[in-house]
């Protein structure tokens, strides 16, 4: 069978991360991505953080594996004149640029309309309609304008902000599920339609469980919370330092070599139906009667001398010596991996959800897979293009010009440079 989105192809004007995010994820369900890229420069990323003088930085080949790479000077009139052939032969065009520049170079929605009524318009901004409208935004603006960082942290420290990229990543992952929306009500419409996403709105989305606290906190303490009971609540969610989101207690402990390790912790959820297992296993079993930690409702004011309690067994135990215990008594916790970690456990190469990729340039490297499995649609993580790789495939294959034609664009320097292919 072939793969689920086969036969689509977008033109992807998307650079950074946000964009690139979504455009991947595409192509691993097998979308035909053409990246238009900028000749002589590309997606700025291409030589941000590089550790590789002169190579492709890992910022770029983790972001755009499975894609095409065309140059195109879109200020040049023959260079327009390819785009807007692109644009009637395409299904999405997808875009990231700050507002109104898809507008200036001449693709305003009306325009591309006429061009092809069919064509889904797919675009990430920082901010939706309003008084930020026009802002720049970045990961971090993301963060804490859609209320994540306001959430995040301890009650006696600053807002701060999560290595999870929510804001670019995120956002990129939502306008992805907006795109085959908008293709699966093509079938049913025949139209094409614009696609909106904001990455306000995105880490706002992911961050529910917050508006959810806001509205709660009026009616009383949020008893959950490690301020519960002897902090005070203000009038906004307050930071919950590792206190679950869900309801159920939880707190990050230490392990067994905590000292010298900075990941040796362990999180731990106290879950009302195990608790007499915990007891068991900490060594606590007088808990499991007493009135003062016998339900969920006593042990709340009490949680903080609680996990200090299970600290004390923790620290006992290396992490996954722990996580082995407990899962046996189906504890809820999990070890707190490091990066290196990571990408050193086997069980996700063997799922796809890190792979090594050879770069004809850089060599091997590793990079996240598709988070997403489809069993009839299995994914093959290919490496990313170089700048302006596939220009003349495509001109050739996609929009059918002979290489006299071909020969006559690149004549007018609508496609920079020529760039050798690389070799497979």
């Amino acid at each position: 069978m072939g793969q689920a989105l086969e036969g689509v192809r977008i033109l992807d004007f998307t650079h950074v991360q946000s964009g690139p995010t979504c455009t991947q994820l595409l192509a691993w369900f097998g979308a035909d991505v053409i990246k238009v890229e900028k000749p002589g420069v590309g997606d700025i990323t291409r030589t941000q953080l590089r550790d590789i003088p002169n190579v492709d930085s890992l910022y770029f080949t983790m972001l755009n594996h499975n894609k095409r790479s065309i140059t195109l000077d879109t200020k040049n009139k023959a260079g327009k004149a390819v785009l807007e052939e692109l644009v009637r032969s395409c299904d999405v065009l997808v875009e990231n640029f700050a507002p109104g520049v898809l507008d200036r170079m001449g693709f305003s929605w009306a325009r591309i309309q006429e061009l092809n009524p069919r064509m889904i318009v797919a675009s990430i901004k920082g901010f939706g309609p309003g008084p930020y409208q026009d802002c720049k935004v970045y990961e971090n603006v993301a963060q804490c304008a859609g209320g994540a960082a306001s959430t995040t942290g301890f009650d006696d420290g600053p807002p701060l902000v999560t290595g999870a990229q929510i804001g670019d990543s995120g956002t990129g992952l939502h306008l992805a599920l907006g795109i085959v929306t908008a293709l699966y009500q093509r079938t049913h419409s025949g139209r094409g339609q614009r696609v909106d996403a904001a990455m306000q709105d995105g880490v706002l989305n992911l961050c529910r469980v917050k508006l959810r606290d806001q509205q709660r906190i009026e009616r009383g303490p949020l008893k959950e919370y490690p301020q519960y009971p002897n902090g005070k609540f203000g009038d906004a969610v307050p930071r919950a330092g590792n206190a679950s989101g869900g309801g159920q207690p939880g707190w990050i402990l230490k392990c067994k070599g905590w000292e010298n390790d900075p990941n040796a912790y362990i999180y731990f959820i106290t879950q009302a139906p195990v608790w007499g297992a915990i007891c068991k296993v900490i060594g606590k079993e007088e808990w499991i009667t007493d009135p003062d930690y016998a339900t969920p409702e006593a042990r709340l004011p009490r949680l903080r001398s609680i996990f200090d309690t299970i600290e004390k067994w923790t620290e006992t135990k290396d992490k996954f010596e722990a996580m082995d215990i407990l899962n046996k008594f189906d504890i809820p916790c999990g070890p707190i991996l490091s990066m290196r970690e990571i990408a050193n456990e086997p069980s996700l190469r063997v799922t796809g959800t890190v792979v090594e990729v050879d770069h004809p340039e850089r060599g091997p490297y590793l990079s996240v897979g598709n988070p997403i499995k489809l069993s009839d649609s299995p994914t093959v993580v290919e490496r990313s293009p170089l700048l302006g790789e596939h220009t003349q495939e495509v001109l050739r294959d996609v929009l059918g010009f002979d290489q006299s034609r071909i020969d006559e664009i690149a004549g007018s320097g609508a496609l920079g440079a020529p760039v050798a292919m690389a070799a497979e």
